[in-house]
């Protein structure tokens, strides 16, 4: 019944895509947007979103508990529209279902290390919101073969996940460079490395952060090491079904949140306390206190609030996840705020 009545819903979106704002009703909780999958979402009562569910730091499942930067970016819209950051179905999907399970209407939303492109953005149907994660394409290899460029793989293969960019980059870069090589194409992430790891190929490429997280799952991780090199740009954040503006702005806003909240100084201890104490007018309007930005777009008038004191700011998510406090130990780069010598920024909350 559940997969009827959303098939239904899928196609009132596509007549009517977009759908007016709501409003909030007196309790001050989201009514949503007729005709679209934010209505959908809010009646359900929880969200369906997809992520990869094998790369720690990002997406991983261990004894049934997912976590990682991908997770808590669900997590946070879960709690904006249901003060709950629990209220989250995760479904695991490969690469090569992602697209087709979103636009099926099998998921929500994906948070799962898609790189932003403008085949994408305009041809597949997809609507890219905020970048949480700014990253490049590397090589994984191992430290006993001897290699340390691309040109060495001359005659040697290359293990890469079927329908990602990575597969399209790597080619690029090694037809390029003139370097024959066999590229070994696997539907899954889990089936290549299993493949790299076993000796099938010499090297494995993705996007870095994916090939740091996975080095870690490795029988002996200090036997391999990454490249420098970096193949690509590879801009990855969450994603929703296009002509959907409702929908869109809603993840689109509660990720911007996680980014304004780190400019504010807001974090996950001291946001109700702040709040309730200041008189500072950009605190107040993000935190729904003062205006309806929350409510004009069918959202509970705090949701940003909501997302902040259940997940945290984009600061405390990539430290406890990927940062100095964690396994990886990751510096911010590249993903710190602009503010820092960054590429995070949010516009402005009014």
């Amino acid at each position: 019944m559940l997969t009827a009545s959303m098939s239904v819903v899928a196609l009132v979106s596509c007549a009517a895509p977009g759908g007016a704002p709501g409003e909030a009703d007196a309790d001050g909780d989201a009514v949503g947007s007729s005709g679209s999958r934010l209505q959908t979402v809010l009646d359900r009562g929880e969200l369906i979103c997809g992520v990869d569910g094998g790369i720690p730091g990002f997406s991983f499942v261990e004894a049934g508990a997912y976590s990682g930067l991908d997770v808590d970016v669900c997590k946070a819209v879960a709690a904006a529209l249901f003060d709950d950051p629990e209220q989250v179905v995760y479904r695991n999907l490969d690469s090569t279902e992602r697209f087709e399970a979103l636009k099926g209407g099998e998921v929500d939303m994906l948070s799962r290390n898609t790189t932003w492109t403008l085949s994408r953005d305009t041809s597949v149907g997809m609507e890219f919101g905020p970048t949480t994660f700014y990253d490049g394409q590397g090589m994984l290899v191992r430290e006993a073969d001897g290699i340390a460029e691309l040109s060495d793989f001359e005659g040697r293969s290359v293990c890469v996940e079927a329908g990602t960019t990575t597969e399209l980059n790597l080619a690029d870069q090694m037809r390029q460079l003139g370097v024959s090589f066999e590229p070994q194409t696997f539907q899954d992430a889990d089936a290549a490395y299993a493949a790299y790891e076993a000796g099938s190929c010499e090297g494995m490429t993705s996007d870095k952060s994916q090939l740091i997280a996975r080095r870690s799952t490795l029988t002996n991780p200090d036997e391999h090491v990454l490249l420098d090199v970096t193949m690509s740009k590879e801009p990855l954040g969450p994603l929703t079904i296009n002509n959907d503006s409702a929908w869109f702005d809603t993840v689109k806003w509660v990720t911007y949140a996680l980014i304004e909240g780190e400019e504010l100084g807001l974090t996950s201890e001291n946001i109700e306390e702040t709040v309730a104490s200041t008189e500072d007018p950009t605190i107040r309007r993000f935190a729904g206190e003062e205006g309806t930005l929350g409510s004009d777009m069918g959202l509970p008038n705090d949701f940003a609030l909501r997302a902040i004191k259940h997940v945290g700011n984009y600061g405390e998510i990539y430290e406890r996840n990927l940062g100095e406090g964690s396994q990886f130990a990751l510096a911010r780069g590249q993903n710190a705020l602009w503010s820092e010598g960054g590429l995070l920024y949010s516009p402005p909350f009014r």
